[in-house]
């Protein structure tokens, strides 16, 4: 009964991060054992294909199809728990293009975000397609994106921005 609860808020509050047409959430429980990277990725590409299938986003991408979930899992680097809500919020909130834009409000986001980071738990495992060390992105899509992906085991949650220039 524990993970319907957990299931719930963490939709809740992934919802509060989702902006239509440019920030794209999902979540949900793993329904395969012991899940690792390869069935996250699996959730990520996905995602992916809902993005590029939105209306907002079939004319830049019309025949894109996402990367396979090898691709996809070398495109990942991990991030650390106590980094992971504010990089939540920032994918969330900030424009990956325009900075200066925000999509939601900084501390609806950073709320949002910190209450699904602490949803999945000190142990939960999150990946993005950045790598903070060098600040490259390993892209996705042929657009600008930008991904964080946290589980912790059982739970997933997923946030993907796009954009274009």
């Amino acid at each position: 009964m524990k993970s319907v609860g957990i299931l719930a808020d963490l939709e809740a509050h992934m919802a509060e991060l989702s902006t239509p047409m440019r920030v794209f959430v999902a979540v949900g429980r793993f329904t395969e054992p012991e899940p690792d990277l390869p069935e996250l990725a699996a959730r990520i590409r996905a995602l992916l294909a809902e993005g590029a299938a939105d209306e907002a986003w079939r004319r830049f991408l019309p025949a894109y199809a996402p990367p396979s979930v090898p691709e996809i899992c070398a495109a990942l680097e991990p991030v650390e728990t106590h980094a992971a809500a504010a990089f939540l919020a920032q994918v969330a909130a900030v424009d990956l293009v325009w900075p200066s834009h925000q999509h939601l409000p900084a501390e609806a986001a950073e709320r949002a975000a910190e209450r699904v980071v602490s949803l999945l738990g000190p142990e939960g495992s999150w990946w993005s397609n950045h790598d903070a060390e060098c600040g490259a992105v390993n892209g996705l899509t042929p657009l600008f994106d930008s991904l964080l992906a946290g589980t912790d085991g059982e739970h997933f949650a997923l946030a993907l921005q796009i954009a274009d220039d």
